[in-house]
């Protein structure tokens, strides 16, 4: 019998995933060492903290933020404790993705070799990116998957207790980030999927009380929508909507198979895109991602597959919000990255040997490029006057200079923005 994965039986491979894994760990810690990491969210992040901390004009941008207030708890949790700093930010975001990465392997264990999965997760560059920033991805990461594996623990042990925190743990995934509500539905049909011949005579014999529920939760989710912050984010589609809906699924479909093929090709696109002529680049970005997706989805609902049913409702939810979401941000397939590092890892690559082959030439192309993308994220962040160049993307360059030299080195710099500055001073 094939097996499912690509699972290393030598034990020299082994031993080199291993050091790999565990190497590149020592990698993440040691951005704990760099400067903190602005980015756009972050700041809005920060905003909202000091707006509960501090307080802040009603009428105030943060005060009104849509972002829900998971991350922004942690951060408030971190300066209560007075070590709100880029030092703690990072390591937090270690502990959470290290957590995060163990829970999923727990679930497949027997399923997937645990170093090889260690190291296509931490190997990603959107990993080794956005680790060192303080946005609510890794905190997504392990609320996420310690939901997955006490739900998987209690179809193992029908423990109610199991079964609570996985509620409890997904209730923290949604408070974290709004797209969470993805595995909200998940659980419950992973629920209802465990106790399906009851649910039927129950149905069968309830069919009026059971629509009558159905029709409160509804109108309860209408009536708290805008509690639930549900209509923030209604609101930001009416924009992207008024080009029409042709345009708008169109938009959405290019940009998010852009950021799949960015994301397993473990490359960002612009490093790509110059070498290529005309509009080739951006083709061949979206052409992979619809390849990617689908084989994805293959691998996820196809009879072969050994995904848990809970699990394969929970990415295809997940999918199905992110595909209709009309920004583009590769950013938005980290949460989910562990468990699609899983879904790969159930294509047979030993079956055939040309894809043997192309799966070893991959994988070598892929720990390469990861391996330079950490390197990178040292070599930068190591050093305060190439990180406030290249930090995203020098956006913030005159405020991480000011900080750090006491003014903006560029000769044609003629602002500084003093929000940013301050909390570059407060949290750095």
């Amino acid at each position: 019998m094939v097996q499912p994965t690509y699972y290393p039986v030598n034990t020299t491979l082994t031993n080199l995933f291993k050091l790999a894994m565990f190497g590149m760990a020592l990698v993440y810690l040691a951005g704990c060492f760099t400067p903190l990491h602005i980015h756009f969210d972050s700041i809005r992040y920060y905003n909202i903290k000091d707006c509960i901390e501090y307080g802040c004009a009603p009428g105030s941008f943060a005060a009104t933020d849509y972002l829900p207030y998971g991350y922004t708890g942690l951060l408030i949790g971190l300066s209560k404790l007075g070590v709100l700093n880029s030092f703690s930010i990072v390591f937090v975001n270690c502990a959470f993705v290290f957590a995060g990465l163990y829970f999923v392997y727990k679930i497949f264990a027997g399923q997937v070799h645990p170093f090889l999965f260690g190291v296509l997760a931490l190997f990603n560059w959107t990993v080794i990116k956005f680790v060192t920033h303080p946005l609510s991805e890794m905190q997504y990461i392990f609320f996420s998957c310690a939901s997955l594996y006490c739900f998987h623990l209690y179809t193992k042990n029908k423990s109610y207790l199991q079964l609570g925190l996985a509620f409890l743990f997904c209730i923290l995934t949604v408070l974290t980030r709004t797209v969470g509500i993805s595995l909200l539905p998940a659980l419950v049909l992973g629920v209802a999927w465990q106790y399906k011949n009851e649910l039927k005579r129950i149905v069968q014999k309830n069919k009026v009380l059971l629509l009558a529920i159905v029709a409160i939760g509804i109108a309860g989710i209408i009536f708290s929508a805008s509690k639930l912050k549900i209509t923030d984010y209604t609101n930001l589609l009416k924009g992207p909507l008024e080009k029409g809906v042709g345009n708008f699924i169109g938009e959405n479909l290019k940009n998010h198979f852009t950021e799949l093929t960015e994301v397993f090709f473990n490359m960002p696109s612009s490093k790509l895109m110059g070498y290529l002529p005309g509009s080739m680049g951006k083709g061949l970005f979206v052409a992979l991602g619809v390849i990617i997706f689908g084989w994805l989805m293959y691998n996820t609902f196809s009879k072969r597959s050994r995904i848990p049913f809970y699990i394969r409702m929970y990415l295809l939810f997940y999918s199905v919000i992110i595909m209709n979401w009309p920004y583009y941000d590769p950013r938005f397939w980290v949460p989910v990255l562990p468990l699609l590092v899983v879904v790969i890892l159930q294509t047979p690559f030993n079956s055939k040997g040309w894809l043997k082959g192309l799966s070893r030439v991959y994988l070598a192309g892929y720990l390469a490029l990861g391996l330079f993308a950490a390197a990178y994220s040292l070599y930068v962040g190591l050093d305060k006057e190439r990180f406030a160049q290249k930090q995203a993307n020098g956006v913030y360059r005159n405020e991480y200079e000011t900080k750090y030299f006491g003014k903006p080195l560029s000769d044609t710099a003629t602002k500084v923005d003093g929000e940013v500055l301050n909390i570059l001073r407060k949290y750095d």
